[in-house]
């Protein structure tokens, strides 16, 4: 039975509620901006806890299963973590608070600052920007004004591989600078031959994914980045795929200028709708000082029996301000905990973990599902979801099946250089029996696209509603209880 929609348990006179009488004059409302007929659902209090419960219910979440969405990072988040950040200190403070009553605070956000700065191999950290994409703005910024800072303004091109991040084109158009795509040879790495072509006089820089996103470690990434450099460009990183890295490769080693960190990736804080997110940026000596403004900083080194004063410093040439106040302080806050309780062991292990899970699928599933670079991956890797034997049968149709056996699927299509891209990411918290169980159940699928393709054309079967028409439910959002999503978007 279809779980109803509130306006259809609606009941007229029906409260969940009742408020007492005020005991203060009633104000007079503005005619222009009240209506006399409001039609919102009438229903008790116990209706309305039990139909946002079941609908919960219906979702998945990390604390029930794997997501394995390549470039992701979908980790379990763990639950220290979130009673860290609900201490009073930090949960009921103000951004505008005096400094001196939020000591700890700033302790804290300067402490994060350092190790990042340690994890990354970098100068400087920021700690502002509020997502990935935002660390992305903020470091490509960061560049445009340090060779405006050089009166180097025909600097205006960026090269970004075939096989980088998706946000990475949308971040250097929206900073002014002209996109050329670098292709990627038969090993996955950046074509060199094409990026010898492109380094001359208008390069501001290269973005980076490094492991990019078919998984793979840039066999000549020193070289890359030396190239880059020679011809007066700096190198950006995105470091959306650090989980590989921890504790074993510093970027700013390999001669990367810039890089953000994604804390909701590779430091376990919330996820996607769970979020906000965080996006700190790392920079190289020559451009900490245009940092956004202001950064965390010791104003009085400790005395005696007095701890030091942190407080906020402003770089000299800074980019200004990407984000209201400091950054998502409880997520700084999360992130911090997840550090100190791995340390650098913890979090080297991490990353071999990652990096181990991955290529025990790959290496399990590649028999079944085409692997088009037979190489060790890192913390992800890529298959087809497409057979020669089984032409209509798509990436799609298998992420649909995986839905039936209570798995999330991959991230699909992406990257766009694989031809019908699966791509998978167990990361370091999946235990061996939950990656045996996806492998049986990828394997299963296979297998049936081979003898019951229409099994996967028609999936999913079990889930609470059939196959949706994402495309549709994005071109025709359903925003009022008065329409049933489920008649709306089902195929």
């Amino acid at each position: 039975m279809t779980e109803p929609l509130l306006c259809e348990m609606s009941v007229t006179g029906r409260r969940g509620l009742r408020y007492p009488e005020p005991d203060v004059p009633k104000a007079v409302l503005p005619g222009k901006f009240t209506r006399d007929d409001l039609p919102l659902p009438e229903i008790h209090e116990v209706d309305i806890v039990r139909h946002f419960t079941r609908l919960s219910q219906l979702n998945y979440a990390i604390d029930l299963g794997m997501y394995p969405l390549g470039s992701c990072t979908m980790k379990y988040n763990p639950k220290v973590n979130e009673e860290v950040a609900r201490l009073t200190g930090f949960a009921y403070t103000h951004p505008m608070q005096p400094i001196e009553t939020v000591q700890g605070n700033l302790l804290l956000m300067y402490e994060l600052q350092e190790w990042l700065k340690e994890i990354g191999g970098f100068t400087g950290v920021t700690l502002q920007p509020a997502a990935g994409a935002q660390g992305e703005l903020t470091g490509v910024l960061i560049m445009r004004a340090y060779h405006t800072s050089r009166g180097d303004l025909k600097r205006e091109k960026i090269l970004i591989p075939d096989s980088a991040h998706g946000t990475n084109p949308a971040t250097s158009a929206m900073s002014g600078l002209r996109v050329v795509q670098l292709p990627s040879n038969a090993r996955g790495n950046v074509d060199l031959e094409a990026l010898k072509r492109e380094c001359d006089d208008s390069l501001a820089g290269l973005m980076l994914t490094n492991p990019n996103t078919l998984g793979l470690f840039d066999e000549n990434v020193e070289e890359i980045t030396r190239l880059v450099r020679t011809s007066g460009g700096l190198v950006y990183g995105d470091g959306a795929n650090m989980n590989a890295l921890l504790g074993i490769v510093r970027p700013g080693d390999l001669g990367i200028d810039i890089l953000h960190f994604n804390l909701h990736k590779t430091f376990s804080t919330p996820h996607g709708g769970g979020g906000p997110g965080s996006g700190p940026v790392g920079v190289s000596a020559a451009l900490v000082d245009f940092l956004p403004s202001p950064v965390v900083g010791i104003l009085e080194e400790a005395e005696e029996d007095l701890p030091p004063l942190y407080g906020f410093q402003y770089p000299s040439k800074s980019i200004g301000r990407v984000k209201s106040f400091w950054g998502q302080f409880g997520m700084m806050v999360r992130a911090y905990t997840y550090m100190r309780i791995h340390g650098a062991e913890g979090l080297r292990k991490v990353s071999e973990y990652a990096v181990l899970n991955a290529n025990y699928l790959m290496a399990k599933m590649k028999g079944a599902y085409h692997l088009p670079y037979e190489r060790v991956c890192m913390h992800e890797f890529v298959l087809e979801g497409s057979w020669a034997e089984a032409p209509d049968v798509h990436a799609l149709d298998v992420a649909k099946r995986m839905m039936d056996y209570g798995l999330h699927p991959p991230t699909n299509y992406f990257p766009l250089i694989v031809h019908e891209a699966l791509m998978i990411e167990p990361t370091e918290t999946e235990s061996k029996q939950s990656l045996d169980y996806f492998i049986e159940t990828m394997i299963k699928i296979a297998e049936e696209a081979h003898t019951d393709p229409e099994l996967l054309h028609s999936a999913p079967h079990k889930t609470p509603v059939g196959r949706l028409d994402e495309v549709k439910a994005a071109k025709e959002l359903v925003l009022c209880c008065g329409v049933s999503p489920i008649s709306r978007l089902s195929r």
